[in-house]
């Protein structure tokens, strides 16, 4: 944070509070400082960490490639996209973020979604089979940039390639394909999948 922000966040947070102390008193003072708090707490629990997401790009010849799929990866464009991507002698690595629905994630249910994500992990390794690319296969996180986080700890791959079935018309898709192309160390491509041909 730039040393000239925190007064004035200090400020915002502080003169709400003693104006409605000195103006009205603590009848009104407590109930602003309350909803200043918890405003505070909101705004600090929709904050996600900034920094670049990998590590460092090492000298080593092998390509790790990793493929993120939100949808099923068996639209043959798309394929094709993803397998000109992959170098000779790469290893590949496909990911599926588990996408847990609110009544699931309220009555901690995640079975379902990850049932949901191994078959499409196993549609889409078996699209890559049938064009010749071997892969790996992972079950993550059900948000995308926190799953291929997680995946790069064990997995540091010098290319990451989303695969989803929403384009540009689709904010959450776009928003994450944006943070994931700003974070990233590695290269990254966004695989978006024709619908109309399903």
């Amino acid at each position: 944070m730039a040393p000239w922000k925190l007064p004035l966040v200090v400020a915002a947070i502080a003169v709400p509070i003693a104006l409605s102390f000195l103006l009205v008193g603590p009848a009104v003072g407590l109930p602003v400082g309350a909803l200043v708090a918890v405003g505070i707490v909101y705004i600090a629990v929709r904050q996600r960490p900034r920094n670049t997401i990998g590590s460092a790009r090492s000298g080593r010849a092998r390509q790790l490639l990793l493929v993120v799929i939100t949808d099923p990866l068996e639209d043959p464009a798309a394929v094709e996209q993803v397998t000109q991507a992959v170098a000779e002698d790469s290893r590949v690595m496909v990911l599926a973020p588990a996408q847990i629905g609110f009544l699931d994630r309220w009555a901690s249910d995640i079975e379902g979604a990850r049932r949901e994500a191994q078959r499409r992990l196993v549609i889409s390794v078996a699209a890559l089979a049938a064009a010749g690319i071997e892969a790996e296969a992972r079950v993550g996180d059900e948000d995308v940039v926190q799953a291929v986080e997680d995946q790069l700890g064990s997995f540091p791959a010098t290319k990451v390639i989303l695969v989803s079935g929403d384009g540009a018309e689709n904010k959450a898709a776009t928003a994450t394909a944006d943070e994931l192309r700003s974070r990233l160390r590695a290269e990254f491509r966004w695989v978006v999948i024709d619908r109309a041909d399903r």
